[in-house]
């Protein structure tokens, strides 16, 4: 199977920035214990367009920036639709939950 990058990015940011898509969003604990709030955090997750395309295949799954003097990640994994193992097919909406963690980085 050929891998089709421009629609698993556009899935990915789909997801992202608009919830569009099946899959859930995690915060880690040590997000969850920041003195901040939570909206912030997912508001720079959603406008994030900070991809280096020279870091490899760019399906706008990674992204890291600093909030509050924390440096936090993102990441989204696609996932079968049990969330057990990775989606033999990301670019099949009924085979595929997108999973995104939003972490600090010191828990990477």
């Amino acid at each position: 199977m050929r891998i089709d990058t421009p629609r698993i990015r556009a899935d990915n940011d789909a997801f992202r920035i608009d919830n569009a898509g099946a899959g859930r969003w995690v915060i880690s604990q040590g997000i969850s214990v920041m003195p901040v709030e939570l909206a912030d955090i997912i508001a720079k997750v959603r406008a994030y367009r900070e991809f280096d395309e020279a870091d490899g295949p760019p399906e706008h799954d990674f992204g890291a920036f600093d909030h509050d003097g924390q440096r936090i990640f993102w990441k989204i994994d696609v996932m079968d639709r049990t969330y057990t193992s990775a989606s033999h097919d990301p670019t099949d909406p009924r085979k595929t939950r997108r999973l995104l963690t939003v972490m600090l980085a010191s828990e990477y």
